[in-house]
């Protein structure tokens, strides 16, 4: 389960403390050359999503403690492949950080048995949080729980709308259609904004979505809520079930939010970097943010961040093969 965002508030502050304080893990003359020029951060999924607000969020905050510009470049594109290549494939030097959800390093390497990049080629830095997805229908389907969307789902095709392919509402909608039995048609969108779109304009039966992009049109009744993915209940919809109080325990999916750098970056770079975005990441306000996008931070930092993807990774393999689900 996540901590309480205030003990994990307070966490963050102590691995600062550790990595700031005299003959801490970075001698602060191995810091002095970084950064040399602005950073940019590459995020991997079009703007306006969770992702690139917490992104947005912090590159102020950096910026200040740094001394450089940090600029943030949505780099959309095949689930988050194309940005997150962008930055494997870049100079590993520390001015280039990749802001990107799992699902590239958790769903991408059973989708492409030849990827253009591997977990080893990065170096995470923090896991900035994790979430969980609504899965919502339009109200003209007549869709408010999980037993009359099962009944649905059976007795025809169900329209999905997804984020992209590889994106965490495909994979969603795939094990629905598997453990499920029902039909579903994937519709793929250009990221979770358009994908919320579609939902509230009708031109997809269903989402299964990141909750704040959902939430203003729940509670405005232009999509109606029938469950979410993540363990617990969201405190954005109390009343909404869970996935395994509904009855789906394999529909369980939490999206993990990962900073990460080119495996070659010097240590002090990345030490340096996780402790700046630490620092950002412990700040009251960002921590209110976080609970209004639904986001739960975690202190998660380096291999223990590797080892969570390689988990999430080994369990989704089976189901998305069975599913078939394919990449662009």
């Amino acid at each position: 389960m996540t901590a309480s965002i205030a003990t994990v508030g307070a966490r963050m502050a102590l691995g600062l403390a550790l990595i700031l304080c005299p003959g801490g893990i970075v001698p602060a003359a191995a810091q002095a050359g970084f950064p040399s020029r602005p950073v940019t951060i590459v995020v991997n999924f079009t703007p306006g999503g969770p992702l690139d607000i917490v992104a947005r969020s912090v590159a102020q905050d950096m910026a200040a403690a740094l001394g450089q510009p940090f600029v943030v470049d949505n780099r959309a594109g095949a689930g988050g492949v194309i940005g997150a290549n962008v930055v494997a494939k870049g100079a590993a030097d520390g001015h280039t950080i990749l802001f990107s959800i799992d699902t590239p390093f958790t769903v991408g390497p059973s989708l492409d048995p030849k990827p253009p990049f591997v977990l080893a080629d990065f170096k995470p830095l923090v896991l900035l949080a994790v979430s969980g997805l609504a899965l919502g229908t339009h109200p003209s389907v007549g869709i408010t729980t999980a037993p009359q969307f099962i009944a649905k789902g059976r007795s025809g095709d169900m329209t999905f709308a997804s984020g992209g392919n590889g994106s965490p509402g495909h994979l969603a909608a795939a094990i629905l259609r598997e453990k499920a039995g029902i039909k579903t048609i994937h519709v793929p969108y250009k990221g979770n904004a358009q994908a919320v779109g579609a939902v509230v304009a009708g031109e997809v039966n269903a989402g299964v979505l990141a909750t704040p992009g959902m939430l203003p049109h729940m509670q405005a009744n232009r999509i109606a809520p029938v469950l979410v993915t993540s363990r617990v209940r969201s405190a954005l919809l109390p009343q909404v079930p869970t996935a395994a109080e509904a009855g789906l325990p394999d529909v369980e999916i939490e999206v993990s939010y990962v900073a990460m750098v080119p495996a070659a970056t010097p240590e002090p770079v990345v030490q340096r970097l996780t402790a700046a975005l630490l620092a950002a990441m412990a700040k009251p306000e960002l921590q209110s943010r976080l609970a209004q996008l639904d986001l739960h931070p975690t202190q998660d930092t380096g291999s223990a961040v590797a080892a969570r993807l390689d988990a999430t990774r080994e369990r989704y393999a089976g189901p998305i093969k069975a599913a078939g689900m394919k990449a662009d």
